[in-house]
This record gives C-alpha cells, sequence and structure tokens, in this order.
C-alpha cells in the first residue's frame, strides 16, 4: 500500500494578491519537499478573506476556473509531483460567484471543482 502525507498551507495573507500567490507557491514546494503528495491551500488562498462582510468590491478578485491562477498551479503540481487541493473565488458567469475548491492531479492536470 502506497502511503500519502498531506501538507496543509495556511498563510497570512496581504492585499495583493500576486503576492500571496507566490506566498502559496513556496509554500507548496517547501510541502513538497517535507514529503508531502497531497497540499491543501487554505480557503481563498489568494486573498484576504472576505466572506465575513458583503463588500461588492471583492467580486474584482474572482476568476475563472480553470484560468490564470490554475495554470500556475498546475505547472507547479506537475514540477513536484503533488496533487494540489486550492480553495478559490470562481466567477462562473456574470453575477454568478463561487468559492470553488480546484483539484489538480500530481501531472498538473486539472481535474475540476
Amino acid at each position: 500500500m502506497m502511503k500519502v502525507k498531506v501538507g496543509l498551507v495556511q498563510l497570512s495573507c496581504a492585499k495583493d494578491k500576486e503576492y500571496n500567490i507566490q506566498k502559496t507557491i513556496e509554500s507548496i514546494r517547501k510541502a513538497a519537499q517535507k514529503g508531502a503528495n497531497i497540499i491543501c491551500l487554505q480557503e481563498l488562498f489568494a486573498s484576504l478573506y472576505f466572506c465575513d462582510v458583503e463588500d461588492y468590491e471583492n467580486f474584482k478578485l474572482a476568476e475563472p476556473i480553470p484560468g490564470n491562477t490554475t495554470s500556475l498551479l498546475e505547472n507547479v503540481a506537475k514540477e513536484l509531483g503533488v496533487v494540489i487541493i486550492a480553495s478559490m473565488f470562481e466567477k462562473r458567469a456574470q453575477g454568478l460567484y463561487f468559492n470553488t475548491t480546484a483539484v489538480i492531479d500530481a501531472d498538473g492536470k486539472y481535474l475540476g471543482t
């Protein structure tokens, strides 16, 4: 039987989405170096947590899935040979938003939400 090691990433986020994504990728690399096969990211890892308030401005943080961020994570997953579970704020259609979890396989393939 294959042993599976799960890594959990929990970071203090900033307002800068790109900064948060890069810090998360650094943490994914560290978890993989420690032997994690599956790496789970914190809820809405690319931004400050905003679900406790209603603010229209937060809808600007949403992105399509698959999209730019999942593409970055696909490359990292393939490079490291790890599965990544990523909670993201998805814009599925105009006015249709979800707190979604994207699953990326160890070969870098986006499996779905």
